[in-house]
């Protein structure tokens, strides 16, 4: 009865294991993969003029390294920055990144924009980006290059108004909801600003580059988190 016992104690410490083991392995989906996030293993992203593959780092034991690794940095200039960039901006995370990557970019109504200089984004960017330096988005709505700028995202330069007219939008008959005196931004594209991470102040610079020169608040998002958190989660980024 004793040696029964301890043959059943022993065939439950072994099947307790077993048990463990497949949990381990099952630490993405059936077939072992880590996916990009539950139900996506991973999905495609246009990236000058070619698909990648966005997706986790597949290694278990892969740990961050270098410049994003680092955890304390001189303040100023690498002061924590806050949750909101402004009350109509809003601020996005990874799975939102994703769920524009699969709509807007690939329709062709959403632009991802690395807000970094063109060092940084030489480096390494997240796939899809192009690269509009909070520099550039940071001119005069006078200067010429952020009116190409503009124009590159969907907004268009408004033709002369006649007094009429003007009167009657500064009367609140006309809808100027997207439109300023020089721009229309009635079909300018949804944007996804990013820089360095909660550290970095260059994509909250060019936020407000743009508010500045009247582009619509709920048209724009701010992925706060930034390469250094895109990173920690290994996912994709691109030369």
């Amino acid at each position: 009865m004793k040696r029964w016992m301890a043959m059943v104690a022993v065939f439950l410490m072994l099947a307790g294991l077993a048990s463990a083991a497949e949990e381990e392995l099952k630490v993405g989906d059936e077939q072992g993969v880590i996916p990009l996030y539950q139900g996506k293993p991973y999905l495609h992203v246009m990236h000058e003029g070619r698909s990648v593959k966005v997706q986790r780092v597949q290694d278990r034991e892969f740990e961050l390294h270098g410049y994003f690794a680092r955890t304390s940095r001189e303040c100023p200039p690498f002061c924590l920055g806050p949750m909101s960039v402004d009350p109509g901006v809003k601020t996005v995370g990874e799975l939102e990144i994703f769920h524009f990557m699969e709509n807007q970019m690939r329709d062709g109504t959403g632009v991802l924009i690395d807000a970094r200089t063109p060092e940084w984004y030489a480096k390494g960017t997240i796939p899809g980006s192009i690269n509009l330096p909070f520099t550039l988005l940071s001119k005069d709505a006078d200067d010429l290059e952020m009116e190409e700028v503009l124009e590159q995202l969907g907004a268009k330069p408004r033709e002369e108004v006649g007094p009429v007219t003007r009167k009657l939008e500064e009367w609140g008959l006309l809808d100027r909801k997207y439109v300023t005196d020089k721009w229309d931004f009635s079909e300018c594209k949804e944007l996804v600003l990013w820089c360095n991470g909660p550290a970095c102040g260059q994509s909250p610079r060019a936020i407000q580059g743009l508010l500045d020169v009247g582009y619509p608040a709920e048209k724009i998002g701010y992925y706060r988190g930034g390469m250094q958190v895109w990173q920690l989660f290994g996912l994709t980024t691109i030369n």
